[in-house]
């Protein structure tokens, strides 16, 4: 059904076009035809990728299959398995991917056979209303289970599975992480670990001090494969080969060398799709590629290279190969920045060709960094307050310092390795590689001791606000003039005063066991009452701890409330509040708190799995969490 309104939108598109004056008209039309489109895309991605979802526990029991992918994580190495066999369940319900975390040493590796003793359940749902799902994220994943191992994983005689795509996948894990352990062996022990996350997109050697530094000081999209890489070898291809065909006199006169060396540089980008693919493929790599190939082909037929044209065709290409990214922190901040920094470079091209003196071609470099700098942290700052609670407000300064090293220092090495890598020398190059990202770990760890408690935010986002923003980035992108400039701001002051207006949360009781409060100074606190089996809010993972030691503990929260936990048997938490008597709210898994006093006990939170207490205005409203619904990845369970 919505593939067929697709077709019709489209046909009624075309008939417009030819017919219709109108542009507004026009346009309503193939907004239509891209939304119609847009969810037939997603409709029919779910349904390709739909495999059984585990809705209970199960285990201890013994888990047999070939790792995949070996990840760090916070309490372990992280090890995602394709499953062969699990004990005590039929074929039909294995599920096809399993992640577990083993905590022992590890001594298995991609492409591996390994059994491992392991304790399985469904992914987790979001601990707190509007937090990430990560169930949806497995769906996509075919992800049907995560879980621990007990004891270590040990490995098997079993050979490859039978399938050829099975086969390939795993051989394709197993070259990715030799090519790891050889880049991390090569760039030497300190930056051994970021130089493999850059070329092989393994972050498991990463030191965790150093990926907390580079997080802090907004220099972790230097992590994500995309853009570096391909203009590395991209344009070093195109530079290399144009200023070849200058010296050749005849040629020069005659032909448009920039043409052949776009040809040259598009079969040089083509050759690294095998790269791209042995790295993990993400979303940022996606887009970049199809980016590069598009500006190439744009050189070729006499077409501007960098455009929001451009932008726009690897958006909708990304859309439409994988739709459930358009939701995802990375296919956000990627192509936020992407555009702003298309849009910028427009108006700064225009502005500079209007101006009889320019800039010279150093004192641009330096100027461009700057202006990267800024744009792309303005532009990707709202998603970061909404996903991660944070922004990093040393971002610029950070990114200043770092950019020269990695335009000036790390692509050159970068591209002398893979120069050097035919003739058995990429050692060297890679070798000043590691160098160069030594001094970026550097100026990362010491930018990181400013960042401090500024950089975190007490009022979580709310959705409104996220869907606000990115149409004031899209006014800024799209318009011109002073359009530009009313509807953009006018949409940053609406999204600005969504967050100001939305519900303040004064208490979370979590799965975990932990109940988190907002303190009087407004920080969030995390009181430990009970070992869960759940998970806590990703957003207060590093929140400070407040002492509950005694059988009775009383807190108080920045709303005035008083927060009475009792330790008896059942466990109690009651709020006394101090505030008129909510009106009743109709919202689905809301329900309005009584004046008098509101108490959650043990039970409350094994049956609901988390409840939160939001103040909104001076009316308390208690929001419980829904754990499953009418998507296919988050199915209940059977009664």
């Amino acid at each position: 059904m919505i593939l067929g309104a697709a077709g019709s939108f489209f046909a009624l598109w075309f008939a417009a076009r030819r017919w219709w004056t109108s542009d507004v008209a026009i346009a309503a039309v193939l907004v239509c035809f891209g939304l119609s489109l847009g969810a037939a895309a997603a409709g029919a991605r779910a349904r390709l990728v739909a495999a059984p979802v585990m809705l209970g526990e199960a285990g201890p029991a013994m888990l047999e299959g070939w790792v995949q992918e070996v990840e760090p994580g916070r309490r372990g190495v992280r090890l995602l398995i394709q499953v062969h066999s699990i004990a005590g369940m039929s074929e039909d319900e294995w599920p096809e991917f399993v992640r577990v975390t083993h905590t022992s040493r590890l001594e298995v590796s991609p492409g591996r056979f390994v059994r491992c003793w392991s304790v399985l359940r469904p992914p987790p749902s979001p601990a707190l209303p509007g937090e990430y799902d990560f169930r949806r994220q497995a769906w996509f994943e075919q992800l049907e289970a995560v879980g621990y191992v007990q004891g270590r994983c040990r490995g098997g005689v079993l050979g490859a599975p039978g399938g050829s795509v099975q086969k390939l996948a795993l051989g394709l894990g197993a070259l990715r992480r030799n090519l790891a352990l050889d880049v991390n062996d090569a760039a030497g022990a300190r930056a051994g670990g970021f130089a493999a996350a850059l070329v092989a997109g393994d972050r498991s050697f990463m030191r965790p001090e150093d990926a907390d530094a580079l997080r802090a000081t907004g220099l972790a999209h230097m992590l994500a494969i995309s853009g570096l890489h391909l203009s590395i070898v991209g344009g070093l291809v195109f530079l290399i080969v144009k200023r070849a065909l200058v010296l050749i006199e005849p040629l020069a006169l005659r032909v448009a060398v920039q043409k052949p060396a776009a040809i040259v540089a598009l079969v040089a980008c083509l050759a690294c799709l095998a790269y791209l693919i042995i790295s993990g493929a993400s979303v940022a790599t996606q887009r970049a590629f199809i980016m590069a190939a598009i500006v190439f082909g744009a050189v070729i037929f006499d077409r501007a290279a960098i455009s929001l044209r451009t932008f726009a065709i690897a958006t909708m290409a990304v859309v439409l190969l994988q739709p459930e990214s358009l939701i995802t922190p990375g296919f956000q901040m990627s192509f936020a920045a992407t555009g702003a920094l298309i849009a910028a470079y427009e108006v700064w091209r225009n502005h500079r060709s209007s101006r009889e003196k320019v800039l010279g071609p150093i004192a641009f470099s330096w100027a461009s960094i700057g202006v990267t700098s800024v744009v792309a942290g303005l532009a990707t700052m709202p998603f970061a307050l909404f996903h991660f609670d944070r922004a990093s407000p040393i971002g610029f300064a950070a990114n200043l310092a770092a950019m020269p090293v990695v335009t000036f220092f790390t692509a050159p090495s970068a591209a002398l390795a893979f120069l050097l890598a035919p003739f058995g020398l990429s050692d060297v190059g890679l070798r000043l590689f590691g160098y160069s990202l030594e001094l970026v770990l550097a100026i990362a760890h010491f930018f990181s001791r400013f960042s401090g408690e500024v950089a975190g935010t007490d009022q979580p986002m709310p959705e409104s606000s996220l869907m606000l923003a990115p149409a004031a980035l899209g006014a800024f992108i799209a318009l011109s003039g002073r359009l530009r400039l009313l509807m953009g701001s006018g949409l940053v002051v609406a999204a600005l005063g969504a967050w100001t207006m939305s519900p303040r949360m004064v208490a979370h009781w979590s799965p975990s066991g932990d109940l988190f409060l907002a303190s009087p100074s407004g920080a969030i606190v995390r009181v430990h009452l009970l070992n869960g089996g759940g998970l806590a809010p990703l957003r207060f993972s590093e929140v400070d701890d407040a002492i509950c030691a005694d059988t009775d503990c009383e807190f108080e929260t920045a709303s005035g409330l008083a927060i009475q936990v009792h330790n008896a048997d059942p466990l109690t938490v009651c709020f006394a509040a101090p505030v008129p008597q909510p009106a009743a709210s109709g919202a689905p898994g809301q329900s309005a708190a009584p004046p008098d006093k509101l108490c959650w006990t043990r039970s409350d939170i094994s049956r609901d799995g988390a409840r939160t207490l939001y103040l909104d205005g001076r009316t308390l409203k208690e929001e419980h969490a829904i754990s499953c619904g009418p998507r296919p990845w988050n199915g209940c369970a059977p009664t």
